[in-house]
């Protein structure tokens, strides 16, 4: 059950930081985007980041160029190899999109090779039986950043194969992560506590009950969280977040899922997060500032 080999379809924020941390892990990597500036901005940033590592003798020169060999930019999905052992999908969170990409894997893949999709809580059913076999899909969540995080949350769905579910606790292992299987129900364990806690921060927020920062301290110093759910919302992305929300309100029909109206209008305004520089803080420059123009 060794891994050789591993396709990365997206070159978002999540899947530029899967596609390195499956480079660091030794195995040979592709990774796709339909989007030619986007997939060399990730390739780019990837590099960067290995740099930034050396400066801080955090890994070798030697490391970066042994990890920089196994790192591969793949421009027409087509070209994949048939023989390759893992597909991560890593796409926005659109049912459809992650559908008609998992049917074309199906055609260009061989029935041996594992398909992940990183989604946070869409439906793993929805997207397998999307395929000839759905008994090798299964859900494979990171978090963000991915080189850092060390949870990885597995999801199965009724057709699921042991085998599958064995594969990817192995790439989870190798890769240094900690695993946790879960159901295919919506926003599985992880995103349906998490979104629940950031749309309740922002209601907060938004009532004034206290500032974001000291909401955020309040998690962070009292309920030992790495991390306030504020922060994390922005860092996530605020779009992420309410596309989480509106599923969950849909598939179990319960109106404690809504989205808050300032998230609502934060998104609205483009303004969702650190990834454009201004969301529940501002990011300007790439530093944290509290901010009062809601």
């Amino acid at each position: 059950m060794g891994i050789q080999s591993v396709a990365v379809i997206g070159a978002g924020t999540m899947g530029s930081g899967i596609a390195q941390v499956c480079a660091q892990t030794g195995w040979k990597t592709w990774i796709f985007d339909v989007n030619r500036s986007v997939l060399e901005k990730s390739y780019s940033s990837i590099q960067d980041y290995w740099m930034k590592g050396v400066d801080l003798q955090k890994n070798t020169i030697e490391d970066m160029n042994s990890w920089n060999s196994k790192l591969h930019q793949l421009y027409e999905l087509d070209d994949l190899m048939e023989s390759i052992d893992l597909v991560i999908e890593a796409v926005p969170e659109n049912l459809e999109l992650k559908r008609n990409i998992f049917q074309k894997l199906d055609q260009i893949t061989d029935k041996g090779t594992i398909l992940a999709t990183n989604t946070s809580g869409l439906s793993i059913s929805k997207i397998a039986n999307s395929t000839k076999f759905p008994n090798r899909v299964i859900g494979m969540h990171f978090f963000n950043p991915v080189p850092l995080m060390s949870l990885l949350e597995l999801v199965k769905h009724p057709k699921i194969d042991q085998h599958t579910i064995e594969f990817a606790t192995l790439v989870g292992r190798e890769m240094g992560k900690k695993t946790i299987l879960v159901s295919d129900t919506p926003g599985f364990a992880t995103s349906r506590l998490g979104v629940v806690l950031g749309n309740e921060a922002i209601r907060m927020l938004d009532e004034g009950v206290a500032s974001a920062e000291d909401i955020d301290y309040a998690m962070r110093l009292g309920y030992n969280h790495p991390m306030g759910p504020l922060e994390l919302s922005d860092l996530v992305g605020l779009d992420v977040r309410r596309d989480i929300l509106n599923s969950l309100e849909a598939e179990l029909d319960d109106q404690r899922y809504r989205p808050h109206s300032l998230l609502d209008k934060l998104v609205e305004r483009g303004e969702i997060g650190k990834k454009v520089g201004k969301g529940i803080y501002d990011w300007t420059d790439g530093e944290k500032r509290e901010r009062r123009d809601f």
